[in-house]
């Protein structure tokens, strides 16, 4: 069934559910006689005689060349060609889809100027499962992510390369296996195709969407390991952050608090807690977890607002105007990328100081060195924690931000860019890394709060025991380890971990 999006009004679940899914989408109708009315102003303004940016002007530095009416649709097709330029590994096709959707949210805002075929055609490649080949390097976040979309664009007129149903081929084969022609823009059509923010956005939605789950998923972590290390739950007390007030912070204490619901371990030293203060990778993990999640929902909010904007140029405004602009500059989407990077790299840290305390007899209040069965003649876990320390030292250096690093391009016509498209293309990379680091957290604390039997832990936290155990077993005698921290990796990645935990989505949270 195709999903219906109406733009400016598309929600964060709709966006999610976009990426995960291989879904056929239309824009709602009423959009689409949004985006005839303002094609039709657009043709005016041209019959008019009036000089419009990229409609009968050159692009970039050449916009004081002017170009004859009967160059109007070379001008298009030379556009898209020109710019296709990228480089790189291809993007992946569910990143492919969910641009293509976010570049018809943006057209149907009808404020591009395309006729509602452009739009219809794009449709039809993710409903025929037409996946345009995008490298994913070349774009600098303004204006627009111009080569990417240009990889975009050039399927539609039966260039460049597309993937059928898995299989990569040129875009004229590609169109004829899925019934469809090449498309000959019109004024404006291949400038609206190329300028816009959905490349840099769809990278940052994807990341989002798995940072958020990897966040909650942190929680059951935490709460795994401070059993694990027989740690205090007076810290979660709902007062103490009540007090504060930040809602990511409130959040997270009563997860942990839940999670632990109910543990025999815990109530074993209830009244006489073993540490007068638990380390900070403990006791402070609702404030650090918790501002996280508050950066990643301010981040969604962001990503949310960019996803329904039309962000081409020139755009056809309410009064039939055709105004050059700037709304292509990614910056938002950059400093969003940029937060949800810093966000990231902090569960990570403090996830990995859980590992360090639980493998260290020093710390972790009489577990066995390295969670080892025999220490000395077996290491146990002890290089799967160094393994979480290289992974925690990665997402540092990723989390630099890249919003700064803007470089003049085009003959100085464009001399500030946001860099967006590689600030959220990296935190795939960080992404990864900080499911490497929450799986070894997850194998770690489960080993420990075994050693603690006949003592039982919550239901709930057995029952996150349960999926570890059922793709990770228990650490008898040392075995090599990157198969298990590859399926932990992708166990924390998947799904929610704990039953009962709220918020599992980004979408959720921002409801």
């Amino acid at each position: 069934m195709s999903v219906e999006l109406a733009p400016g009004a598309v929600g964060m679940a709709q966006l999610e559910s976009l990426y995960r899914s291989a879904s056929p989408f239309h824009i709602a109708p009423d959009a689409m006689r949004a985006v005839e009315h303002s094609a039709a102003r657009l043709g005016q303004a041209i019959e008019g005689g009036a000089t419009i940016y990229g409609v009968n002007t050159g692009f970039g530095k050449l916009a004081s060349v002017r170009i004859a009416d009967t160059d109007l649709v070379a001008l298009q097709r030379n556009l898209v060609l020109s710019h296709g330029a990228g480089f790189g590994k291809p993007l992946a096709p569910q990143i492919v889809r969910l641009v293509i959707a976010l570049k018809c949210i943006s057209l149907g805002r009808g404020a591009s100027g395309v006729r509602p075929v452009v739009i219809e055609r794009l449709q039809l490649l993710v409903a025929r499962d037409v996946i345009p080949v995008v490298p994913e390097k070349g774009s600098v976040g303004a204006s627009g992510d111009l080569a990417p979309l240009a990889h975009v664009a050039a399927v539609l007129i039966g260039e460049g390369e597309a993937f059928v149903r898995g299989e990569r081929m040129p875009a004229i084969e590609a169109l004829k296996m899925a019934g469809l022609e090449p498309m000959e823009l019109a004024a404006k059509e291949g400038l609206a195709l190329l300028n816009g923010t959905q490349v840099s956005t769809a990278l940052a939605l994807a990341a989002l969407f798995d940072s958020w789950r990897l966040a909650v998923n942190s929680l059951v972590t935490t709460a795994l390991s401070l059993d694990a290390a027989m740690g205090s739950t007076a810290p979660l007390r709902a007062e103490i952050h009540d007090l504060r007030g930040h809602r990511g912070q409130i959040d997270a204490a009563r997860t942990i608090r839940a999670l632990l619901e109910g543990s025999q371990i815990r109530e074993s030293h209830r009244e006489d807690d073993l540490r007068v203060q638990d380390p900070y990778c403990l006791r402070c993990a609702p404030q650090v977890i918790g501002a996280c999640l508050d950066q990643l929902r301010h981040a969604g909010q962001v990503l949310l607002v960019e996803a329904n904007a039309a962000t081409d140029n020139p755009l056809v405004l309410g009064d039939g105007d055709v105004v050059s602009g700037g709304n292509f500059h990614a910056e938002p989407v950059g400093l969003a990328a940029d937060a949800i990077a810093l966000a990231l790299a902090e569960v990570g840290s403090i996830a990995q100081r859980r590992v360090a305390l639980l493998v260290d007899p020093a710390l972790s209040f009489g577990l066995p060195a390295f969670l080892s069965a025999d220490p000395g003649l077996q290491s146990g876990l002890m290089i799967a924690e160094v393994t979480s320390a290289a992974l925690m030292s990665e997402n540092r250096s990723l989390a630099n931000p890249r919003t700064v690093d803007s470089t003049p391009t085009s003959a100085n016509q464009e001399d500030h860019v946001s860099m967006a498209c590689h600030a959220a293309r990296r935190l795939r990379d960080m992404n990864e890394n900080l499911a490497g680091i929450l799986g070894i957290e997850a194998m770690v604390a489960a080993q420990g709060i075994e050693y603690r039997a006949p003592l039982e832990t919550s239901a709930a936290l057995k029952g996150a025991i349960a999926r570890i155990r059922a793709v990770c077993p228990s650490l008898h005698e040392d075995r090599q380890l990157d198969g298990d921290i590859a399926v932990m990796a992708a166990l924390l990645a998947a799904a929610p971990l704990a039953e009962g935990v709220e918020q599992c989505s980004i979408g959720e949270a921002l409801a």
